[in-house]
């Protein structure tokens, strides 16, 4: 596919550029109240964060690997692996989303609960009911049927092997 290049007069300046240019202070910008602290800077340096990567401890790793894999769709995009050569953990990715997976090695005990008070909430542009009617084809059971959420969007929810609550979401602004 051609695409045509437009020359650099033509293309004249960019609207970030040219609206980074034109930002001033909330001080002196017009009808700015006189006083008013300029909301884009702190005293204090702020986070900022490029990703996050939740990481779950699993009782089964190779059965967390399928249910996250065959049954969700996420690819592994790494594995690590101990000194004597076992497999330990595992990075997959969906999109352009990761999560880490990493066998228990039951130091603080074999019956201690899973996924307890979080939730990791996964949002897609995918259509959420062909997502649940893919998740049961897989004899997987979902804890949430497709829903519309009172802020707008739909989502279904699912539980890991271990526990873990996933929400998936697709909001409404995305068409179908």
């Amino acid at each position: 596919m051609a695409v045509r290049k437009r020359s650099k007069q033509a293309r004249g300046t960019s609207r970030k550029a040219s609206a980074r240019s034109r930002a001033k202070p909330a001080a002196a910008r017009k009808g700015a109240a006189p006083g008013k602290k300029d909301r884009r800077t702190s005293e204090h340096e702020t986070l900022r964060l490029r990703a996050t990567n939740p990481i779950f401890t699993v009782t089964d790793l190779e059965r967390s690997i399928r249910f996250y894999s065959d049954v969700l769709g996420f690819i592994v995009s790494d594995r690590y692996h101990g000194s004597d050569g076992a497999l330990q953990g595992v990075m997959l990715k969906a999109g352009v989303c990761e999560l880490g997976l990493t066998q228990d090695d039951w130091a603080k005990g074999r019956d201690r609960q899973r996924g307890v008070a979080v939730r990791i909430w996964c949002t897609t542009a995918q259509d959420i009911d062909a997502l649940a009617q893919r998740i049961k084809a897989r004899n997987y059971p979902l804890t949430q049927e497709p829903r519309d959420e009172s802020f707008g969007g739909r989502s279904l929810a699912l539980d890991d092997p271990d526990g873990f609550h996933l929400s998936i979401y697709r909001p409404a602004s995305l068409k179908r």
